[in-house]
């Protein structure tokens, strides 16, 4: 994993229905490591701290009053998670397999990147990509 210690760095909270008990997705999926965890009182997850090939991101339950809702309940994402990887194919194979929805296929684009785009089980929508010129 990549030492963020004291450098500046991005790391989204995705939100997700019920906690965060429903990891495994992003772990067989896209190959995340879980590298920690807060708990709740009732011992369900609150927050799940995770890294995807040293990018890390949160899982965080929903919170209404806060209104930091899935993107199902608002019926759309406001963001694309952009992803950089060694081996595109491989990423979007495996979420595929593990029940993400393929919305674009992995192609080259003429801007020098390999990309393809697909939607986790929770709504999200990852742009998965590597530069190759």
């Amino acid at each position: 994993m990549k030492d963020h210690k004291n450098k500046t760095f991005f790391a989204p909270q995705l939100f997700i229905k019920s906690g965060c008990h429903n990891i495994d997705f992003y772990i067989k999926g896209m190959g995340a490591v879980e590298l920690r965890r807060w708990s709740n009182d009732d011992g369900s997850i609150h927050v799940a701290e995770l890294s995807i090939e040293g990018c890390i991101f949160h899982l965080h339950e929903e919170n209404p009053d806060k209104g930091q809702l899935e993107p199902l309940k608002n019926k759309g994402v406001t963001d694309l998670i952009g992803l950089f990887v060694e081996d595109v194919d491989r990423v979007i194979n495996t979420a595929v397999n593990a029940g993400a929805e393929l919305i674009n296929p992995t192609q080259d684009y003429d801007y020098g990147y390999r990309q393809g785009e697909i939607k986790d089980p929770f709504g999200h929508v990852w742009l998965i990509q590597k530069k190759i010129s």
